[in-house]
């Protein structure tokens, strides 16, 4: 179930939760309006989800968990490809990196998460396939399934792709400084959000 929420939430039920700023960091169109811009590629078909299945441009909570999910108009990046990116993180303290995303394919790789004081610990980032009636791999949960698929010229309405709601655990919980990427752009991220488990 999505849940929209004030831009103002900070806290949830499952404790602390901050959502991670990556809107510097887009760089593909994945979504687009039915209109259809034509710019869309999620990956090398084409393939797009609908803008208007999705909480474009606003705070959504999913499993209690509030997510800034990027804008999307088609033209504009609104998520990003694994690149090996170096995303800085809130100096809160937080047990676990939430992501909203998915893949073309199911795949795993490592992130690196770096600390204020020097330390990087590397942890498993693993996501399920994006493609249409493909179920969860690594025990995900669903966060969308959209009604159709968008390709280049026209709507498919017998399939419908998924982004995935993940989570990475944090060793060490405070002191946290960036988080980098993998180098697998077969790795879709919308949106991430720290969150500190209630006492």
């Amino acid at each position: 179930m999505v849940k929209h929420v004030t831009p103002t939430l900070v806290r949830s039920t499952v404790g602390a939760a901050h959502p991670v700023a990556i809107e510097d960091y887009l760089d593909s169109v994945g979504v687009e309006p039915n209109s259809r811009s034509g710019r869309g590629a999620f990956n090398i078909w084409g393939n797009a989800f609908p803008a208007e299945e999705l909480p474009c441009g606003n705070l959504t909570e999913l499993d209690r968990v509030p997510f800034r999910f990027p804008a999307a108009d088609g033209k504009r990046p609104d998520h990003l490809r694994c690149r090996g990116q170096r995303i800085p993180l809130p100096a809160v303290r937080a047990d676990w990196i939430h992501v909203l995303g998915a893949a073309e394919r199911r795949t795993e790789d490592s992130v690196l998460v770096e600390y204020a004081d020097g330390t990087v610990r590397r942890q498993w980032l693993r996501l399920s396939d994006f493609w249409p009636q493909t179920g969860p791999r690594f025990g995900e949960r669903l966060a969308f399934r959209t009604t159709a698929m968008l390709y280049p010229r026209h709507e498919q309405n017998t399939m419908s792709p998924s982004i995935w709601h993940q989570r990475v655990p944090l060793a060490v919980a405070d002191g946290l400084s960036a988080l980098v990427l993998p180098h697998n752009p077969a790795m879709h991220l919308f949106a991430l959000t720290l969150v500190t488990e209630a006492a």
